[in-house]
This record gives structure tokens, C-alpha cells and sequence, in this order.
């Protein structure tokens, strides 16, 4: 046999715990043909066969990016960022300057603002932006995405001035003067002000589980496509060989399918159904219908994604007790525990995975009744369901993840540093079990990370730096770090294990997908602090290279 690529001089991690370590790995099509020392590779070379050295730079599977919006992220390159953008007078210059280049808009939709970008304690409200911007609907979406500030001109326009009744985990927060005072919380306080956009609202495609109102033409499909393969090439350059998108519908998945058409679907994706509380549970028959239609090496979709609660930072979180800088609230479920159980009894019995959003210790409690429901209905059986963000946990919930199989899915990034509004309603007495993954892996857990990109950036070594140097935000808290091999394999094989991938690819063994990604230089040699800075010198998918510097 002959290889077409071997990798030399490589420091090859392998997160194979019965050969951790190589040196040389021979690629031969879309599989690996050989891990081991220099001399094995090089016997498999042959006259078309491309040889590269690493020069010492470490090789690991390719990144399992378990949490992104595909779509969004990639969309969201093209509107106003603010994630660097602190106060009045750079708000201003950045909104001014964006509306200017933008004068056909319909809504001028901003991202990524933090809850206190105008100062510590101080929230946007509609005064604030109309001094910005007095004539044209001006929307400013926070980081999470949860929450949205809205000027007079896109809440007149909305409708939403006034206020209006909502279902339950959506809200208008009203102002003393009896209109509503510019914050909206949660999806249908939000999707009025949305509608206004003007370019079909196609960066928070599956967001509501719905498809498309109006089908979608020609020159609208390939504008998609084309975002869709930059949003693939951008993740390419971060190493990324697979990725669990977080919202869908068949319209992504049809599009998706277009660009592996196109040859240019560089990386695995796997996009759930968006399950909704609003939905009747016949409407799993799409969910059904999607699985069943997609299930190749690179597209797929056989899970049901569900949000159970919103955020911390709007107070929308579910919570056992009080938020601790808040009397009296606690955060209102999206879905009640018999409503939610219900749903998952029947997903499971659909054989579908469950991915769970649940921030607050009372949302995670409701989501592992669920999936306990679900398996006292259906039986025992591998479905590894999964729970995102868990942000707070109760104690008596750490181990019901391992005893009954679910996945513990974080983002290193979401993690507070110091004080902010997300500390302040944790309090000090929930704090040391805030953002556990250390707690969780000790308990037996499987724990994959990711970004939730593009609610904080997609970067891999970014994730993997913050997760090895990440601090307690209050003086003697627990240490929540993990070892690096244990935060490789979070980034890699669990990612895979999550995926129902774990014998095709996250691992680099003979046989495996030929799914790679080569840094720069040594990362165990690395400062901690210093990782992010390494590069990506080349990142395969399928025996193909997807990026290369």
C-alpha cells in the first residue's frame, strides 16, 4: 500500500489511550494508514505520495467543534460587531458609521453587545439608542442572543411599543411611562423587531424551528450557499474537522447538501431539528423525516434540539432559588417539567439524541427528570443524550449524568471572569459548583467542549488556553481546570464520542477518517497562557486538506 500524504516529525497526540504518542502518520484516500515512528511512515511513500514536516508541531485529530450556530456565525460577519465596543460615545461612532453604509436596511441589526456596554450597572434602553439613532429601526442584539434593545422607531414598527401579552419566557420589560423601555427577552419578544430586517432574517435560519415562510429564490439560495462554504472555510482555519450545529431546519440541511454537491463541504456537520414548546409532538415527524434523509459521513441529522430556559443575564434562567441580586425571582421555564418530559419520552422512543439547553440548576434539574422519564418509557439504551451550558448544577444533579449517560456539554469562554451580572445573580453560596466541568469529569461524566460561536469566537486553542488558565471569580472557590490531555480530549475524541462518531473519527488510529489538524509548534511545550497564539499550519477532513499556511 501506498500513502498519498505522510506527516513527519510531527508530535502526533493521538487520544488513543493504548498508543498515546507517534511521530509519523500515513494517510492513504480519506483514511489513516499508519501511526508510528518515521521509518514505518516512510516506507509507505511512493512516487505521487506528498511528504510534509511538521517541524515538531504538534498533530491531533481534527477539533470537534460540539456547540456553534454555522449560519449565524458565518452571517454575522457582515453586520455591526460590538463585542469590543465599551461606551456611549463608541457605540454611537460604530452605529452612526454602520448605518451610513447601510442606507436600504430595513432594520439596522448590531451583535454581540455585552449587557453593561455602556458602563457597570448601566442597561441600553430605547432613549439611549434613539439619541444614536432618532429616525431608522435600530436593533442591538446582546452576546447570548437572548436578549435584544430595540430604539422607538423599531418597537413603533414592531408593534411592540405598547407591549404585548407573550407566552411564557418572553417578555417586553416595560418602562414607569407605560411603554415599553427598549429590552425584549427571549425569542417572541424578539421576532417582531427581526421581521423588520430586510434580508429575510437568513442569519438565524432553524432559530424557531420552522422553515422559510416564503421560498426562497434563486439568487437567495446561492447567497446562502456561499455564506454557508465562508462559515466552513473560517472554521477550516481553526482546525475544525466536525461541528453539532445548534438550530436547524430542512432548509439547512438542503443547503448543506448543495454545498457537498459543490465539493466544498470541508468539514462533518450534524444539524438537529429545533423542537419548540409551542409545537405539537406530531411535529417530530420532521424531526423523523430529517434523520432518516441525512445520515451520510459528513451530513447528518438525528437529533432534536430544545431550549428549556433562557439566561442568566436576563434573569430568564431557571433557578431552584432566588437569583441572589434579585429577590423574588427566579427565572420562568420555557418548558415545565411534565411538558418537557413528555417530549423527551417521545423523542427517545423516535431513537433521536436529545441536546438540551439548560443554564439555570433548576432547567438542568428538569432536563435529567426528563431524560430519566425517557428512559424508564423506553428502556435502557445508548442514547447520550445532552445538556449545553449548565451553567449552574445543584449538587445532588452532578452524578445522574453518568448514571444515566449524558453528555456535559460546556464552553470554556462562557466562564465569568471578576465581577459582572452573571456573578452577581450566581451569588456567592451557588458559586462553587457555577460552570463545573471539573466536578462533572470527576464524577464520570463525558464532557465535550466548544464556543457557541458566534456568541464568543470559534477558536479551539482559544477555548483550550482559557479552559487551562481559567481563575475563580471569587476568592476560594474550587479550581474548575482540567489537565491538558483531559481538555484535548474535550476539544476531540468526546467531541466525536457526542456525535455518535467516536470509531470513525477523534482518535488517530489505522483505519480512522482522516480527520487532522497540525499546530504550529508544540502545544505541550506551550505556556498556558500562550496557546491561542499558535497557529494552524494545516487542517485535514476527509483525507482532503481544508486549510493550509
Amino acid at each position: 500500500m501506498t500513502a498519498d500524504l505522510i506527516i513527519l516529525n510531527a508530535r502526533v497526540l493521538t487520544m488513543d489511550d493504548s498508543a498515546p504518542r507517534a511521530e509519523a502518520v500515513a494517510l492513504q484516500g480519506n483514511r489513516i494508514l499508519a501511526v508510528g515512528d518515521t521509518a514505518t511512515a516512510r516506507a509507505l511513500g511512493g512516487r505521487g505520495t506528498r511528504i510534509i514536516d511538521a517541524q515538531g508541531g504538534t498533530l491531533l485529530p481534527g477539533f470537534v467543534e460540539s456547540h456553534l450556530h454555522l449560519f449565524s456565525g458565518a452571517y454575522g460577519q457582515t453586520l455591526l460587531q460590538l463585542a469590543d465596543i465599551r461606551g456611549f460615545d463608541a457605540l454611537q461612532t460604530a452605529v452612526r458609521a454602520f448605518a451610513s453604509a447601510q442606507p436600504d436596511a430595513g432594520l439596522l441589526f448590531a451583535q454581540g453587545a455585552d449587557y453593561e456596554i455602556l458602563g457597570p450597572g448601566v442597561r441600553l434602553d430605547r432613549h439611549t439608542l434613539d439619541a444614536m439613532c432618532p429616525d431608522r429601526p435600530l436593533a442591538v442584539m446582546a452576546y447570548d442572543f437572548h436578549t435584544l434593545f430595540a430604539n422607538t422607531a423599531a418597537l413603533r414598527a414592531a408593534g411592540l411599543l405598547q407591549g404585548r401579552d407573550l407566552p411564557v419566557g418572553s417578555e417586553v420589560v416595560m418602562a414607569p411611562d407605560g411603554l415599553a423601555a427598549g429590552e425584549l427577552r427571549e425569542k417572541f419578544a424578539l421576532l417582531p423587531v427581526l421581521d423588520l430586517r430586510t434580508t429575510g432574517g437568513r442569519e438565524m435560519l432553524g432559530m424557531s424551528g420552522i422553515e422559510p415562510p416564503v421560498p426562497p429564490t434563486p439568487a437567495e439560495w446561492r447567497e446562502d450557499v456561499e455564506i454557508l462554504k465562508s462559515g466552513l472555510r473560517f472554521c477550516a482555519s481553526k482546525g475544525i474537522t466536525a461541528m453539532h450545529n445548534m438550530d436547524g431546519n430542512r432548509y439547512l440541511l438542503d443547503l448543506l447538501r448543495m454545498v457537498e454537491d459543490e465539493g466544498d463541504l470541508i468539514a462533518r456537520v450534524s444539524v438537529p431539528f429545533h423542537y419548540t414548546r409551542e409545537m405539537p409532538l406530531s411535529e417530530l415527524d420532521r424531526a423523523s423525516a430529517m434523520a432518516a434523509d441525512f445520515t451520510g459521513e459528513k451530513l447528518t441529522s438525528n437529533r432534536v434540539k430544545i431550549f428549556v430556559d433562557g439566561v442568566i443575564e436576563s434573569g430568564t434562567a431557571a433557578m431552584l432559588a432566588d437569583y441572589s441580586d434579585k429577590p423574588g425571582l427566579r427565572g420562568e421555564p420555557i418548558f415545565d417539567a411534565a411538558t418537557f418530559a413528555e417530549a423527551a419520552v417521545e423523542i427517545d422512543r423516535r431513537g433521536l439524541q436529545i441536546t438540551v439547553h439548560a443554564i439555570g440548576d433548576a432547567a438542568v434539574r428538569t432536563t435529567l427528570d426528563g431524560y430519566a422519564a425517557a428512559r424508564h418509557a423506553n428502556g435502557p439504551r445508548d442514547s447520550r443524550h445532552r445538556i449545553e451550558h449548565i451553567e449552574m448544577i445543584d449538587p445532588a444533579d452532578i452524578p445522574r449524568f453518568a448514571e444515566l449517560g449524558v453528555i456535559a456539554s460546556f464552553q470554556p469562554l462562557h466562564a465569568p471572569i471578576g465581577e459582572n451580572p452573571t456573578t452577581r445573580s450566581i451569588g456567592p453560596d451557588r458559586a462553587p459548583h457555577a460552570y463545573g466541568w471539573r466536578v462533572l469529569h470527576k464524577a464520570g461524566a463525558v464532557v465535550a467542549f466548544s464556543s457557541d460561536w458566534p456568541i464568543v469566537p470559534v477558536d479551539p486553542l482559544l477555548g483550550i488556553q482559557t479552559a487551562m488558565t481559567r481563575q475563580p471569580h471569587l476568592p476560594g472557590l474550587p479550581d474548575h481546570r482540567l489537565d491538558l490531555m483531559d481538555v484535548l480530549k474535550a476539544f476531540t475524541c468526546n467531541g466525536a464520542y457526542a456525535g455518535f462518531m467516536e470509531h470513525q473519527t477523534g482518535t488517530i488510529r489505522p483505519g480512522m477518517l482522516a480527520d487532522l489538524v497540525l499546530l504550529s509548534a508544540d502545544l505541550e511545550a506551550t505556556p498556558h497562557d500562550q496557546i491561542a497564539s499558535l497557529g494552524i499550519a494545516m487542517t485535514i477532513c476527509d483525507g482532503q486538506i481544508t486549510h493550509e499556511v
